[in-house]
């Protein structure tokens, strides 16, 4: 049985941080549950770390569906989050159709979707119809045209109307609110306010979790360690040493070996020639 929302909930409840990671394929969706997340986003962070967009505007919804479809067939206890990408929730009618498509056609459990008071409708029909909705304040990727990638809410103001829309969320229903890119002080007093998990990226020590995405925590990248993430991993030195070595070993003639390979008699394989007509080979009896 997968972790339900209420399991979610309840560790904030009993004070047990909440450790989520972004994953888009079957093969990380597996790793990530065997090392016991409770939590997967299938995040339209997509866009950058496996498509190779610049940002994560050309996501469409078709790509998430795909890449959710993937991660759910590659876990059975994890909780599946899709992100609904950008123009698929502009208004109810819209979300209601996107939002079903992440659980009818991709498997997942719960829907993210950026902003605040202007979500509210969205929030509030997809609550109504029993879809289980994340939000996600402050620095929001999907408005980088317009906030730019920096840290929000810094002064008196947006701080003021991040709390806001944070309060207006959990009213509004959402299960857990993803604050990245605000300052820790801002993400603790949200946090302390509003009844359901807040889910940290940038935000400091204090909210009831974080996440991260899977290709920076894991170093799988060379040129670019963003400042919220911690890498336990620098996973690209390996795998390009990895690679190094078998294209070495290839060009050497090292690899493959009669280990990696099948064989047949020697008489059949004459046979088989000499049914085709074809001569055996020198010194073949």
């Amino acid at each position: 049985m997968r972790v339900q929302i209420a399991d979610i909930q309840k560790m904030k409840q009993q004070g047990e941080h909440i450790a989520m990671i972004t994953a888009y394929d079957y093969t990380s969706a597996q790793l990530v549950e065997r090392a016991g997340l409770p939590v997967i986003l299938v995040g339209d962070t997509l866009g950058q770390v496996v498509l190779g967009h610049p940002t994560t505007l050309p996501v469409t919804l078709d790509d998430m569906i795909h890449h959710t479809r993937a991660v759910v067939r590659g876990t059975q206890r994890t909780l599946i989050i899709g992100d609904m990408p950008f123009l698929t929730y502009s208004n109810v009618e819209q979300a209601v159709a996107s939002a079903g498509r992440f659980l009818q056609e991709g498997g997942a459990q719960a829907v993210k979707l950026e902003g605040g008071k202007p979500v509210l409708p969205v929030v509030r029909k997809l609550v109504d119809l029993g879809i289980p909705v994340m939000g996600h304040l402050g620095f929001t990727p999907q408005s980088v045209h317009r906030l730019g990638i920096q840290v929000q809410g810094k002064d008196v103001d947006r701080a003021a109307n991040l709390i806001d829309d944070a309060l207006a969320l959990d009213l509004a229903g959402v299960f857990a609110i993803v604050l990245e890119l605000i300052p820790a002080e801002l993400a603790r007093e949200i946090t302390r306010l509003v009844r359901v998990p807040t889910i940290g990226i940038g935000a400091g020590p204090w909210c009831d979790g974080q996440v991260q995405v899977f290709h920076d925590m894991l170093g799988l990248f060379t040129d670019f360690v963003p400042r919220h993430t911690r890498r336990y991993a620098t996973l690209s030195e390996t795998i390009m040493a990895a690679v190094q070595g078998y294209a070495s070993e290839v060009r050497g003639g090292q690899f493959p070996t009669m280990a990696q390979s099948s064989t047949m008699d020697e008489p059949v394989l004459q046979e088989a020639l000499r049914r085709c007509g074809v001569p055996p080979a020198l010194g073949d009896v």
